[in-house]
């Protein structure tokens, strides 16, 4: 399954080349014959019938309709089900899991399926986001608990200081090279983990003076001696865990 940009339904047709639905000839097609795998097909009256992409019953139709779902392959049509139905189901308890979706940017989908639920919780490890736009901050503003791990982001929105409930942040396996101050600026924020990055510098003044944060895992960092050197020599309210220093320093 390829990665979902932008929009949920923008997924390329990982069908073969030759138009007829992968199958070598168009007879299906023309006949009208019903592929349960595939989208829509036309009989020869040049009518559309539904097929189960778009009859399966975890699938509202308001979403069905978007951007042609069930021209999808078999594959592709799974992942937006799958994606759209977590959002059912956070719903219900407010828990929005979209790990492992192969993600590249959160589809506007989620927001409009979201738009009427206050989340408490979300998770969206192990995809490919490359960046969390402001958009998120400004929707799902009342999160306390948020996993952004194993994923390729590399910086933060200053928009995510609006996450005045958050308590629990983790960005640990990312391309972070600088720790982003903004989560020093998120009044609850309890802990942090930043595990497994490519982080250089902090800026160790504003973390000293957070007086809500009770742990920050810098482990597996690149950390410079110097860096190293000030964070081992703070007195800090919370608990800092580091890993012992490499031989190089980056």
């Amino acid at each position: 399954m390829r990665p979902f940009g932008n929009d949920i339904t923008n997924i390329a047709n990982n069908n073969s080349g030759d138009g007829n639905n992968g199958n070598g000839n168009g007879e299906d097609r023309a006949n009208g014959n019903r592929n349960p795998s595939a989208g829509n097909v036309v009989d020869s009256d040049g009518s559309s019938q539904e097929t189960d992409a778009q009859t399966d019953p975890r699938l509202p139709p308001h979403i069905a309709k978007i951007g042609g779902i069930a021209t999808f392959s078999p594959t592709a049509g799974r992942g937006v089900i799958r994606v759209v139905q977590r959002c059912e189901d956070a719903k219900e308890n407010s828990m929005l899991d979209l790990s492992q979706c192969e993600l590249m940017q959160i589809p506007d989908a989620v927001y409009h399926l979201m738009r009427n639920t206050e989340l408490q919780t979300c998770n969206l490890s192990g995809n490919v986001l490359k960046k969390v736009t402001p958009k998120f901050a400004l929707k799902f503003s009342v999160i306390t608990d948020l996993n952004l791990s194993h994923n390729q982001l590399s910086r933060l929105p200053d928009e995510f200081a609006n996450l005045n409930a958050l308590t629990a942040l983790n960005i640990s396996s990312n391309s972070f090279i600088v720790l982003p101050q903004v989560v020093f600026k998120l009044p609850k924020l309890a802990t942090l983990d930043a595990k497994n990055n490519a982080i250089l510098e902090i800026d160790t003044e504003e973390a000293v003076t957070s007086d809500c944060l009770s742990l920050v895992d810098l482990r597996n960092n690149p950390l410079s001696r110097n860096c190293r050197r000030k964070l081992k020599n703070f007195e800090t309210s919370f608990r800092l865990e580091i890993s012992d220093e490499v031989e190089e320093d980056w």
